[in-house]
């Protein structure tokens, strides 16, 4: 599905390590920073062999002391610099808001446009494997909510590489947040370094009667979606975000205006979320368009759980997608079985299909 036709394919995770290897070969003032960043699994295989290819002074390991690490990232950037940071998972980012929020996003403005923050955070989120509510959360829209940090969420490795190399050569702070169950998808990607803008949507397939405008893993659902809707002559059109700070609200507004219906859905919570931000802008902006009140699909107020059993009961898939785009259209939804046309193979703690590890 989104795998392109091309004699040269990667994997997401090999397209975030090829983005990363250039970067540090075109830029002598580039270096990584994490920890496990040099160990044998490579942030999941992320970053193998950089560390033997570059030397230990450009890619480095790091302690657990995510705070003064962030502090020391930002002020190697003031100097010139550009660290790309990176953390195996999101929720470990929190010990860093100080650092990210009041100081990295906050410099440019404060010294009235003369200090720059050339800093790159690649942080992971994903579900399933027992992960749990400390483990498995995904902060983006609090990120967003922050004047002066940018915020990308890739889906194809064509756009984890190019973004990638674009927010290393961003003179703003930017926060790359990949999704671990697309580290195995394969797709187009060439092999010369290139540039996907920040703060351009995709459209990932085109459609006339309804908009799902999806981020990170959530385009893959929804394009599932779109196949099952297809069946039933529905014809979806797919926004991936790609970038939610800053918002290409002009790529969601005529999609609106064409289809006339909207479903946001997110990896994140509901409430306060990203899907509500999309939401509201397109009221404010497209309501007359609109043929049916608009829906959010995204997470429930409660904790991450660990158990499969309540993991199977939080996570939006495709067959939810399409059963509330047929409701919007006031049509039946047909009696699909649980696990038919559902790639997911019924267990959502477990990687999709398309996710081969490491772990």
């Amino acid at each position: 599905m989104l795998v392109e036709s091309s004699n040269r394919c990667l994997k997401y995770f090999e397209a975030i390590r090829e983005a990363t290897d250039q970067c540090l070969a075109h830029d002598p003032n580039v270096y990584l920073m994490g920890l496990g960043v040099p160990d044998p699994k490579g942030v999941f295989g992320t970053t193998l062999g950089l560390a033997k290819k570059h030397g230990a002074d450009r890619v480095l390991d790091m302690p657990a002391a995510e705070n003064g690490m962030t502090g020391v990232a930002i002020g190697s950037a003031l100097v010139g610099m550009r660290p790309i940071m990176v953390h195996q998972r999101m929720d470990f980012t929190l010990l860093a808001m100080e650092q990210l929020v009041n100081q990295a996003a906050k410099w440019h403005y404060m010294f009235g446009g003369n200090g720059k923050v050339p800093l790159c955070v690649r942080m992971i989120v994903g579900r399933g494997w027992g992960q749990g509510p400390q483990h498995a959360q995904s902060f983006q829209a609090w990120l967003a909510h922050i004047p002066g940090l940018k915020v990308v969420m890739p889906t194809t490795p064509h756009d984890a590489k190019g973004l990638l190399i674009a927010s290393v050569e961003d003179d703003n702070p930017v926060i790359f947040i990949e999704h671990r169950w697309l580290h195995g998808i394969s797709g187009h990607v060439p092999e010369e370094m290139y540039r996907v803008p920040i703060g351009k949507a995709r459209v990932a397939r085109e459609g006339k009667d309804i908009t799902i405008a999806c981020v990170s893993y959530m385009a893959l659902e929804a394009l599932r979606a779109a196949d099952l809707l297809a069946r039933m002559g529905v014809e979806a059109e797919v926004i991936d975000l790609r970038t939610i700070r800053p918002l290409d609200q002009e790529t969601i507004i005529a999609s609106v205006r064409k289809t006339g219906r909207l479903i946001v859905t997110d990896t994140g919570w509901t409430t306060c979320g990203v899907s509500a931000e999309i939401t509201a802008m397109v009221a404010e902006r497209a309501l007359g368009a609109l043929k049916a009140a608009p829906r959010r699909m995204a997470l429930p107020d409660v904790p991450i759980p660990t158990t499969r059993a309540l993991a199977d009961l939080i996570y939006p898939r495709a067959r939810d997608l399409a059963r509330a785009v047929l409701e919007m259209m006031r049509r039946d939804a047909p009696d699909w079985p649980d696990l038919a046309d559902d790639p997911s193979h019924g267990r959502l703690d477990v990687p999709d299909p398309g996710f081969t590890g490491p772990f």
